[in-house]
């Protein structure tokens, strides 16, 4: 479905809602891009403009904790605290006829990170982050809806075991992440309520100030470790590997300035496990984005090139927990990288076939608009992962009985082998997947001998 088509759809039933709410008709439809779990709209009403944000079937939320309405709720207890949250203008009614979801009124601002990373003051903004997070963490649990869950550390755990082992229980540093879990449980602290889903894509930012905090869907009850670990994920630094306070600063900066904010210490090693535990579950995530698109509940393009970041993450798990292997374990190995195979000659290789389509699908970039060019842009990324996959990639990374061991603990990254063979599948995946992925570099200088050496 083209997005001029989705926009017909939805007109009737957004302003049978916006009328509940004493607006005008909505003018100006257009699809934001982004958005692999929830669909965003931008439009216009009486003159001010409005973000829909919606599910666009009642069937998309039956798995979740909780529904739109919470959220919104949340996001007005939020607000109203003083948390740089949208303005929850009407929430969606089955009678609609457009799914689940909320209107918003429009923010100021950019949620892009590249924007936000090129800003003139990044101090200035992991101050107001630090300081948002604190107030959403003192939020008064009283005031908030029944709905939301409270994360019990182990029977998280649990649940990621479960995932894993639903995804065939064949990747071991996706095994070795979760044992060292089960290994390191922390005891609990008094829940908070946590965003959950705290980092750069979900900020809004102008000219180096905050002005919101999106896409609340993930809040629940835990420890506040757990927000503050998330947002500093390699993978949410977006190409800014060396500022680890989201892509912006250092975590003593962001640190301090969130204990400053708030009566809630940082303790380091609470914010190493929750950056491990948020790793292994962002590495699942992605796992299960091709389950859903190959079982039909969700055919969007975003969801088989999301599920191969899972070697994003599986290379972060690596280079977080490999400080834990014995020192004589961890020296640097040899290391061939991958060379283009020759095909000069004979008819068109399946590369040949794709580069192809690739080429096309170039020229007619320009007459693509709003989320139609954002998905030409994922299915160019999808065939270029296709090429590499089909020229290089062995089956390293997939290995069930290894996997089973180090879940068990029969073996670890003391035994002799293990660590060199998950650096080697780490490599070897991501330079499929990701070659641009900040981490790969990272790891290659830390794990493989120079050309010369080799």
């Amino acid at each position: 479905m083209g997005e001029n088509d989705g926009a017909s759809q939805l007109q009737a039933g957004l302003n049978r809602a916006l009328g509940r709410a004493g607006l005008g008709e909505a003018e100006g439809l257009v699809r934001l891009t982004g958005g692999a779990t929830m669909e965003s709209w931008r439009f216009s009403a009486d003159g001010a403009d409005f973000v829909l944000r919606r599910a666009p079937s009642l069937a998309m939320m039956e798995d979740r904790p909780f529904g739109h309405p919470t959220e919104a709720a949340i996001i007005r207890a939020a607000r109203a605290a003083g948390v740089t949250a949208p303005e929850v203008v009407v929430e969606l009614e089955e009678a609609d006829g457009i799914g689940s979801g909320f209107i918003m009124r429009a923010l100021p601002g950019t949620p892009d990170p590249r924007a936000i990373l090129a800003s003139t003051s990044p101090a200035q903004l992991v101050g107001q982050a630090a300081q948002d997070l604190a107030r959403i963490h003192s939020l008064d649990a009283a005031g908030l809806p029944d709905e939301i869950p409270t994360l019990d550390y182990r029977e998280g755990i649990e649940k990621l075991r479960e995932q894993f082992e639903e995804a065939a229980g064949d990747r071991p540093i996706i095994a070795l992440g979760l044992r060292w879990l089960m290994d390191n449980v922390p005891e609990p602290v008094e829940p908070v309520l946590n965003h959950g889903d705290y980092r750069l894509g979900n900020l809004l930012v102008e000219d180096s100030e905050l002005t919101g905090v999106l896409d609340w869907e993930l809040a629940h009850l835990g420890d506040w470790h757990e927000d503050l670990a998330f947002g500093c994920m390699p993978v949410w630094r977006f190409g800014a590997y060396d500022k680890p306070a989201l892509g912006l600063g250092s975590l003593e900066e962001y640190f301090a300035a969130y204990e400053a904010a708030g009566d809630r210490p940082v303790d380091p090693a609470r914010f190493r496990f929750w950056t491990v535990y948020r790793t292994v579950w962002w590495a699942l995530g992605c796992l299960k984005n091709a389950r859903i698109w190959r079982e039909g509940q969700d055919r969007m393009l975003e969801r088989v090139v999301i599920s191969r970041r899972t070697s994003e993450q599986e290379m972060d798990l690596l280079l977080l927990l490999e400080d834990d292997a014995p020192e004589d374990c961890r020296g640097k190995q040899k290391w061939w990288p991958i060379e283009t195979p020759d095909h000069e000659f004979g008819d068109a290789t399946r590369e040949d076939l794709m580069r192809a389509v690739l080429e096309w699908l170039e020229t007619i970039k320009p007459s693509m608009k709003g989320h139609d060019r954002f998905q030409l842009a994922v299915a160019r990324n999808a065939l270029g992962i296709a090429m590499r996959d089909e020229m290089y990639l062995p089956d390293l990374h997939i290995d069930g009985r290894m996997s089973a061991d180090l879940l068990a603990g029969e073996s670890s990254m003391a035994t002799p082998g293990v660590l060199g063979q998950l650096r080697q599948a780490a490599l070897e995946a991501v330079t499929v997947d990701s070659p641009k992925y900040p981490s790969l570099q990272v790891a290659l200088d830390k794990w493989t001998l120079s050309k010369e050496e080799n």
